[in-house]
């Protein structure tokens, strides 16, 4: 598959960290107040990873870029603004529309830029997401329709994925798992009755699979292992959407086993991206998640905000919600038939990794940048801090 990668044009990251060693040699030499803890900050061999559904979604090809280049559309600067505020060091995106130059991310960069924070290096690939079939792929008896791509899609990028990154990225080893057959997987929950012609061509991914590895100071390697899952929902009762989003989380079980034509990811790596699917609530097939939060190869830092634990006392549905509410990830509606509020935005690091902290973005009422991060999406930036490996 075509990918486009921005190059960098920054400092680099090593070049920035043995400056910031200097700066803090020269402070402890002056004996400063606070010089140790100033120290302290910039010398820290850390790293933050993070994921954010930031929505950036429109209803046609360019209206995203339309959209960033005005500057004027509330949605996209809150998310910009959203961003530059956590300033994670590598950021996965999910819900944000691809074009084939990377135009529309490099507009959001600049947006992001702009508040103080810059991403140098970028890559898209193109999704599934609006890449139609021939076929109908959905059943509903009409050709052409945005169930009848691969994934769900009223146009070809709608709602792909994308990577904002200050260290560079291994272009060359970037692997795009997305053609794999949902017929391919070991174990498939196949819907019944689907027609070969069907199976022949549907594959697993309805965004996207990928691995992609970027460059960390010292020159090795840390692998981010980035899928955005479908809705387990808007289907009938052969439950084709609760089935594929099963298989979408339990690919990665079965990559990390070596049971795909696939060579297994080398730690350390990070799993993150919309799983658009909670462990404890609401509907799906929540076992491949559950196997991967509790894969002794994975760690779950259970990033936590108090704004969530807040936002669980809107309604009835969070109120019967089994999950821990300050775990959540997405502020959904909270009405009778609506799935309230749930932890489907994951980042789980590799077992030898040294998590430091981690957490969701989600202020309490009242707080700085809460109205930020309500008017950016409905979900909200995951993020965690590491130990440099």
């Amino acid at each position: 598959m075509t990918q486009r990668i921005a190059p960098g044009v920054a400092l680099p990251f090593a070049a920035r960290r043995t400056r910031a060693r200097l700066i803090a040699a020269l402070l402890s030499a002056l004996a400063l107040p606070a010089a140790a803890d100033v120290a302290a900050d910039v010398v820290a061999d850390t790293l933050t990873v993070a994921t954010f559904n930031a929505e950036l979604v429109r209803e046609g090809p360019g209206l995203l870029l339309r959209d960033l280049l005005k500057g004027e559309d509330a949605q996209a600067e809150a998310a910009a603004a959203v961003i530059a505020a956590a300033a994670p060091d590598v950021l996965v995106l999910t819900g944000i529309d691809y074009d084939h130059g990377l135009a529309a991310l490099s507009a959001l960069a600049a947006r992001i830029a702009l508040r103080g924070v810059d991403y140098p290096h970028r890559l898209a690939l193109r999704p599934n997401a609006g890449w139609m079939t021939p076929l109908d792929l959905d059943g509903d008896g009409r050709l052409g329709g945005a169930g009848d791509a691969q994934g769900w899609g009223r146009f070809a990028g709608e709602g792909g994925m994308a990577v904002l990154s200050r260290l560079p990225i291994d272009a060359t080893a970037v692997q795009d798992f997305s053609g794999l057959l949902w017929a391919d997987l070991p174990g498939a929950l196949l819907p019944p009755g689907m027609a070969p012609e069907v199976a022949a061509v549907q594959r697993l991914s309805s965004t996207g699979h990928w691995a992609v590895p970027v460059v960390l100071p010292g020159g090795g390697r840390l692998t981010l292992l980035v899928w955005h899952a479908t809705p387990p929902v808007f289907d009938g009762p052969e439950d084709r959407n609760g089935r594929r989003n099963h298989d979408e989380a339990a690919f990665w079980t079965a990559l990390l086993d070596g049971r795909l034509p696939f060579a297994a990811p080398a730690a350390p790596f990070v799993l993150l991206g919309d799983a658009n699917l909670d462990p404890a609530d609401g509907e799906g097939r929540a076992e491949a998640i559950r196997a991967l939060l509790a894969d002794p190869r994975l760690q779950d830092p259970a990033p936590r905000s108090e704004g969530g634990a807040q936002a669980a006392g809107q309604g009835a549905v969070n109120a019967g919600h089994r999950g821990d509410p300050a775990l959540d990830t997405a502020d959904w509606p909270d009405g009778p038939g609506k799935p309230g509020n749930m932890r489907v935005d994951l980042v789980l690091p590799s077992r030898a990794l040294r998590v430091l902290e981690a957490g969701v973005l989600w202020p309490p009422a009242g707080a700085p940048l809460a109205e930020e991060a309500q008017a950016a999406s409905r979900h909200r930036l995951v993020w965690v801090r590491l130990d440099l490996p």
